[in-house]
């Protein structure tokens, strides 16, 4: 799969004629060519895909782009080569953990679902 991902532009350089930045991407940095994004400086949000950035985006683009891409988590660590951290809660609260009782069946492991008991076994 192949993916666009906004990332913020943190430090800008030139590397072998090569405009060069540090982007990142919700937490996490990569280094990026900037080549095709003329335009794009410190505090730009740019959409970035095999370490070339493409086009600029604002901000409010680039936070619903990373929304998505976190609900697709293996896409994005397929990507990145490592997931993106969670993004903390506005309120801070801890968020509720699901209910659910022992033995009640609603909750195997990935071993029993895996590897299940063979017949005849209680």
């Amino acid at each position: 799969m192949c993916l666009g991902i906004p990332g913020r532009v943190l430090e800008l350089r030139a590397e072998a004629g090569l405009r060069m930045a540090t982007v990142d991407f919700g937490g996490v940095r990569r280094e990026v060519c900037l080549d095709y994004t003329p335009g794009a400086g410190i505090g730009s949000y740019v959409i970035v895909h095999v370490g070339f950035a493409i086009t600029e985006v604002d901000e409010a683009e680039a936070r619903r782009t990373l929304d998505v891409l976190r609900a697709m988590a293996d896409a994005v660590e397929t990507e990145l080569g490592e997931p993106l951290p969670e993004q903390p809660s506005r309120d801070r609260r801890p968020r509720p953990v699901p209910y659910r009782p022992i033995g009640s069946g609603a909750a195997e492991t990935q071993a029993e679902r895996a590897d299940p008991p063979a017949k005849g076994t209680p």
